[in-house]
């Protein structure tokens, strides 16, 4: 079966929980977890919850795990705490919790940051994709430009098609 096939037996909406991790964002000034919820919700996507967590180890992976875990949730989206200083632990808090990791994310992340956002700046970028629980976790920077090319670019795109994908029985 082809890739054109896949998708034609994707489903049409998935359901999702929108997490921003940060330390300093509040419901109104949090422009990149409304944009991801806009851009999911012009897609006819449904949002299951939305929330934002401390960038802390805990908070994170207690969040993550309540939406794995929720059978109204197929794909857990989160944005911030991704950068190299010492506070940020999103990618190493969520990628401890994947069952399958989907390396291509965050590579093909960092090669279109490269060559249509910030340049060699690219290469502090970390994003990474995985499956927990039969559902799909994608994790990307917290601004709002590196939210708009990942859901853009990758992760509406494909978003129905990883569904199918994690959640079909063989």
């Amino acid at each position: 079966m082809g890739v054109e096939q896949h998708k034609q037996n994707a489903p049409h909406t998935v359901r999702c929980m929108v997490l921003t991790i940060s330390d300093t964002r509040t419901m109104n000034t949090d422009k990149s977890g409304r944009l991801m919820i806009e851009k999911l919700e012009a897609e006819d996507h449904q949002i299951h919850d939305y929330r934002i967590v401390k960038d802390e180890i805990n908070a994170i992976r207690s969040a993550v795990q309540q939406g794995v875990t929720d059978e109204e949730i197929d794909v857990v989206l989160t944005n911030g705490g991704t950068g190299i200083a010492k506070r940020d632990v999103t990618i190493e808090t969520v990628t401890s919790m994947f069952d399958k990791e989907i390396p291509g994310f965050g590579e093909l992340f960092r090669m279109l940051s490269y060559t249509e956002d910030i340049g060699s700046a690219a290469l502090l970028s970390r994003a990474a994709a995985g499956v927990t629980h039969r559902t799909a976790v994608f994790s990307t920077p917290g601004s709002s430009g590196a939210v708009k090319l990942a859901m853009d670019r990758l992760i509406l795109p494909e978003i129905t098609h990883v569904v199918r994908e994690v959640q079909k029985d063989n």
